[in-house]
């Protein structure tokens, strides 16, 4: 699945709901999903961490479908490496 194909998912599986409930409480659901990938990285099994990795990844999709953002349009400033010097690794 690609970031197109995921955020179509997203968006007709809880687009209603989502846009309901708007791009502030969305935000903070966001923010707390990643604090639970802080914790399942520190202390968590790999199991754990797979899931919440696909919580935050899906908050991301749900904030840029409320936001009219393509996900695959915005990773393409990192196409070439580095954003910035254009390496790989990073010359910065």
């Amino acid at each position: 699945m690609d970031f197109a194909e995921l955020q179509d998912v997203i968006e007709r599986t809880y687009g209603t709901r989502d846009h309901e409930r708007g791009v502030a409480a969305t935000v903070a659901w966001l923010a707390e999903e990643v604090g639970e990938l802080a914790q399942a990285v520190r202390k968590g099994s790999r199991e754990q961490q797979l899931h919440e990795f696909g919580d935050v990844v899906a908050w991301v999709a749900t904030l840029a479908n409320q936001q009219g953002i393509d996900l695959n349009e915005a990773i393409q400033r990192f196409a070439r490496g580095c954003p910035k010097c254009e390496a790989i690794p990073c010359a910065c």
